[in-house]
């Protein structure tokens, strides 16, 4: 299966390769002009020196600096570099994805432009994948960033993905992460669900693992992040909880949670018509009548919307042939 998505994919992209590389190391770029030289002489010099055959895929993601032509200039200069160009800056997870996407390797490894992963622990990752787990992501145990604008955010981040997702990674937002090819050839990337990565391949059945890696203080320009994405994190969660839970069974929560609605609406109601009609008061004027109207309406709604959900989810699945199951491998002769 492997072999035939290589071959896809090389077709695809009009490249034409004698070996499938044994490593893909994915670079989002964005305005890393001053950092891209050295960041490319260590990955090749690290790769080189293990013995590994390789390739480079920068993604630039709409770069203003001057980087989209560093990476075109060297990627017709050299024959282990492929540059993708975006026509836009899409985002970290586009970028990504457009890398995946390119990606021929066995394995995938990926981390930032900034200089402040070290391409140097790319083979310990790679040799800890080697143990018979699908993706190996970097622990960032002494980062080299500011206490208040991106350590503590940090933490409380990684904490409640940790509780939510029951992924125990300890640093989600490390970009320096190892996996295998067909784990990435099943998930796909959409919004800002790159920092989610672990806890899709947890949704994917993956076997996940971390490892610590040394981390350096940016040497050029200035960090892309901020306080600014910890909403957008916390909405990426969410859909995130919804996936693992109710991805192939949301009836299960829009329609319990319209049912409750409901059945508490209805119960409301009767009572409210056994006091109009037993005790012969008025009832017009009573919150109640509006609270048994307003949940009676959102219980039909939730219903429709779970329902709604199901016909969405089943288009998913069956217009793309994704099954709703993961083959890690089948054993015995004869096996078709």
């Amino acid at each position: 299966m492997r072999s035939e998505l290589v071959s896809e994919k090389i077709g695809e992209h009009g490249g034409i390769l004698s070996v499938v590389p044994d490593v893909s190391v994915v670079v989002p770029v964005r305005d890393e002009v001053e950092s891209l030289p050295l960041l490319l002489e260590a990955i090749a010099s690290t790769l080189l020196a293990s013995g590994l055959s390789y390739e480079i895929i920068c993604v630039d993601d709409g770069s203003t600096d001057g980087s989209a032509e560093f990476l075109k200039n060297a990627a017709l200069g050299g024959s282990d570099l492929k540059a993708v160009i975006l026509r836009r800056n899409y985002g970290q997870t586009a970028a990504m994805a457009a890398g995946f996407n390119y990606a021929v390797g066995k394995a995938i490894v990926t981390l930032d432009a900034d200089l402040q992963n070290d391409p140097a622990d790319i083979p310990m990752l790679l040799a800890k994948l080697d143990e018979g787990y699908d993706l190996v992501s970097g622990w960032r145990q002494k980062r080299q960033d500011g206490a208040i604008n991106r350590l503590l955010p940090s933490k409380i981040a990684n904490w409640l993905i940790r509780r939510t997702t029951s992924v125990d990674i300890h640093d989600y937002g490390c970009s320096l992460k190892a996996y295998r090819a067909e784990l990435v050839a099943d998930m796909n990337l959409y919004g800002e669900l790159h920092r989610f990565l672990p806890a899709l391949a947890y949704i994917e059945g993956a076997r996940i693992t971390e490892m610590p890696v040394r981390h350096h203080a940016r040497r050029f320009g200035r960090s892309k992040y901020g306080l600014s994405r910890t909403f957008r994190v916390l909405m990426d969660l969410l859909t995130i909880l919804f996936m693992k839970k109710f991805l192939t069974r949301p009836m299960h929560v829009f329609g319990l949670l319209g049912l409750i609605s409901m059945v508490v609406g209805t119960g409301i109601g009767m009572y409210l018509t056994f006091v109009k009609l037993a005790l012969g008061e008025m009832i017009g004027n009573r919150p109640l009548l509006i609270l048994a109207v307003l949940l009676l309406v959102t219980g039909v709604q939730l219903f429709c919307f779970g329902l709604l959900a199901e016909l969405l989810m089943r288009t998913y699945h069956e217009s793309q042939g994704r099954p709703i199951y993961r083959v890690r491998e089948v054993v015995g002769q004869n096996v078709k």
